[in-house]
């Protein structure tokens, strides 16, 4: 019907012809005054790596690939994966395993920003994939990359808005997906601003695959065509549990005590371990022998986090150091990567960081993979469909304030049989909800085949 009327009327098809280059001119201008924004605050962005490598030395290295110089192959008609960090590679992991089975010959290029995000690729996939880090959003940058890469396919795990990049995919007729798609309510306030710049970057994405219902409903308020987004589930759900993550576990338990009342606060952050040992402190007051797994989130805390638990008079092992506690031990810090799934199956329950302070929470599916019951902080955004069922499902606890943290894990910790229930009805909801990343591979191939 608009069209009709805008073909049979010429002064409403001038008007509307006037109102959408008058659109297209301000996006224009957005864009510009955004790559403008860019280079101006690159110096910073810089330093900030550099002030960031005097705690982890690996933000020091191979700094020249984020403006898009790298050594390495120059490869044709790639299938490129961007997951910024550890979280989104581990959500990526059995969608690229996937990739690599389906395009054996296809090159497989995987990007990350952070060096944990890169140390985890090179865990999971050695040299069996080619990692780079992704250049920052400069036109110069992003050009030598595509130049490097060329890719045949964009897949986007999550969400990683860069208005350039975007441009460039959609200027070479590179399809761009994104997968595992997730839009939280804060970060929707935070493109507000810049609406339209980020509504016309997201026009370049053939298809946006949303974790839920919800996620797909932020997308539309952003703009993008209905048509072009799907509700595929939660790639996490997908996760490979590793075989021997509970064995392993199991083993843990019998050299620090099978009965010993144990709990875990995995990923933790600054802001939150504080809580976590005031509550290991009531816990210990009930249950003198119980034991403390911390996981901090970041490698450049691991030493920060073991002074600090040192500092308030707790016997602490260190898995560097001590590889497991003994009987003596209240506290044991997890300063090694890779490692947290066997911890979350030998534990008795686990706190998911992230979410006392707000950073969004992280992966509650680990510890529910394993049948762990989970409690988790008020600031889930990153993971919120999936949190809310655990809870409706009655697997998991949700904590107004750090000062319910020490109450709950002591109530759970002295009542076996709620924690049993918990953790088979957390393994439930694991288990029925996969299945998302055979809907995203459908949805790649046919972008592949047209």
């Amino acid at each position: 019907m608009a069209r009709a009327v805008r073909s049979e009327h010429p002064k409403v098809r001038s008007a509307f012809t006037g109102y959408t280059a008058a659109l297209n001119q301000g996006v224009c201008t957005l864009r510009y005054l955004y790559t403008l924004a860019m280079y101006l605050v690159t110096p910073l962005i810089v330093l900030r790596l550099l002030a960031r490598g005097v705690r982890y030395r690996d933000y020091h290295r191979r700094w020249r690939e984020r403006f898009g110089f790298y050594q390495g192959p120059q490869v044709r008609g790639s299938l490129w994966v961007h997951a910024v960090s550890v979280g989104e590679v581990n959500a990526a992991e059995p969608l690229i395993k996937a990739l690599r089975e389906s395009y054996p010959h296809a090159p497989l290029v995987i990007t990350t920003v952070t060096p944990t995000g890169s140390e985890r690729v090179r865990q999971l996939f050695g040299d069996s994939v080619f990692h780079v880090y992704l250049p920052y959003d400069l036109p110069f940058a992003v050009s030598r990359f595509m130049k490097r890469v060329r890719p045949r396919l964009a897949v986007i795990v999550e969400t990683e808005i860069w208005p350039n990049l975007y441009f460039a995919c959609k200027r070479r007729g590179i399809p761009l997906m994104i997968v595992n798609a997730r839009l939280s309510e804060r970060s929707l306030r935070g493109y507000r601003p810049l609406q339209g710049l980020v509504r016309s970057a997201l026009g370049c994405v053939r298809q946006i695959a949303a974790q839920s219902r919800t996620d797909a409903a932020r997308y539309r308020l952003l703009g993008v065509d209905p048509a072009r987004i799907v509700v595929s589930g939660n790639m996490k759900f997908d996760m490979p549990v590793p075989y021997d993550a509970a064995p392993a576990g199991k083993e843990l338990r019998q050299q620090w005590g099978r009965l010993r009342p144990v709990w875990i606060a995995g990923s933790t952050h600054e802001g939150e371990e504080l809580p976590v040992l005031e509550a290991h402190l009531q816990v210990l007051k009930r249950l003198p022998d119980a034991l403390l797994l911390i996981a901090p989130r970041h490698p450049e805390r691991f030493k920060m986090v073991e002074n600090s638990v040192r500092s308030l008079g707790f016997s602490v092992a260190t898995r560097s150091a001590d590889r497991v506690p003994t009987a003596a031990h209240q506290v044991f810090v997890i300063d090694a990567m890779g490692e947290l799934m066997q911890f979350y199956a030998s534990a008795d329950l686990a706190f998911v960081g992230g979410s006392l302070v707000p950073i969004g929470g992280h992966n509650v599916l680990e510890p529910a993979a394993l049948s762990t019951p989970v409690l988790v902080g008020p600031h889930t955004f990153n993971f919120e469909e999936i949190t809310l069922t655990l809870i409706r499902e009655g697997a998991g606890v949700r904590l107004n304030g750090a000062e319910e943290l020490g109450l709950n894990v002591l109530q759970l910790l002295r009542d076996p049989p709620r924690r049993e229930a918990m953790g088979a009805k957390a393994k439930i909801v694991f288990d029925s909800e996969r299945g998302a990343v055979q809907r995203v591979m459908a949805l790649i191939d046919k972008q592949l085949q047209e």
